[in-house]
């Protein structure tokens, strides 16, 4: 994929679980898990927001672009 999720570094930043974000965000943990592995083929930005308001950080701090193209993932 070439969207890469740093979302466990932003947990750790933040003194923050996992767990915790998925309350405060109001996903389930297997949802969270997935978006976490970065198997997650999207994500909706009213998620993305919550994560972002809950965490104080921007997206860019949570998805990074790897600079490939890859279609066929």
């Amino acid at each position: 994929m070439a969207i890469i999720v740093k979302l466990d570094e932003a947990l750790k930043r933040r003194g923050i679980t996992s767990k915790e974000l998925c309350e405060l965000v109001g996903i389930t943990e297997a949802n969270m898990s997935v978006l976490r592995s970065g198997k997650a083929k999207a994500v909706r930005f009213t998620t993305l927001n919550a994560i972002c308001y809950h965490l104080q950080c921007t997206p860019g701090e949570i998805l990074q672009f790897d600079g490939e193209d890859n279609k066929n993932d």
